[in-house]
């Protein structure tokens, strides 16, 4: 997603704009547009996202959801719910996030204290740089173990997983057109799912999955 620095927030205790904000007041903002995140202590805005892009989130964060909740794993999150993987690192949404049960202890009321254990965010226009970038090496120095990058213009999706020295490596897809996650064992996706039009209905791959 495209970030645009919203410069002059309200603050809600003196009804004054100012430029910068810690993360704490970030989380306590009740501004109209949460579709925001902090970075150099500043709140970024982020531009609206495609038809495309709505759907591929939906679908995946529908499945990655039914997966996790069949098996008993953790949590499944959607932006605009917050993440801040470390105290120096910016508090980002991304599109779709999964905190597995040993790591829920990290949850809070607002935002999860800690990386997730596997993001994914899908890319938009303006947003290449960002979530190839900034967003790629700071869930790789946060310590997210695995990231989904999903460009549905370019029909192409990436998946990083993190190595035991801490370092992205990019992960194959199958012959049979499959990635199989390493934090969700058990879990594959058929890349090609993300790019039909309309997206495969979730009971058809909840079949392949043997779920039902």
């Amino acid at each position: 997603m495209t970030e645009k620095t919203l410069t002059a927030p309200m603050n809600k205790a003196s009804a004054s704009p100012v430029s910068e904000m810690t993360y704490e007041e970030f989380l306590r903002w009740e501004g109209e547009n949460q579709h925001v995140e902090w970075v150099n202590g500043r709140m970024v805005l982020m531009s609206p996202v495609s038809d495309e892009h709505s759907d591929v989130t939906v679908f995946l964060s529908a499945l990655l959801r039914l997966f996790v909740e069949f098996h008993h794993l953790g949590r499944v999150f959607c932006e605009p719910f917050q993440m801040k993987t470390g105290p120096d690192l910016p508090g980002r949404a991304p599109d779709v996030l999964f905190v597995s049960a040993k790591n829920l202890s990290r949850l809070k009321r607002l935002h999860l204290n800690g990386p997730a254990d596997l993001v994914v965010e899908v890319i938009s226009p303006g947003s290449r740089a960002v979530d190839r970038g900034e967003k790629y090496y700071e869930y790789e120095q946060g310590g997210v173990r695995e990231y989904w990058l999903i460009d549905t213009d370019r029909e192409q999706a990436e998946f990083y997983q993190r190595n035991k020295s801490g370092i992205y490596q990019l992960a194959p897809i199958g012959a049979d057109g499959r990635y199989h996650s390493k934090v969700l064992d058990g879990l594959w996706l058929k890349v090609v799912w993300l790019w039909q039009r309309p997206l495969p209905p979730l009971l058809n791959v909840l079949k392949e999955w043997r779920i039902i």
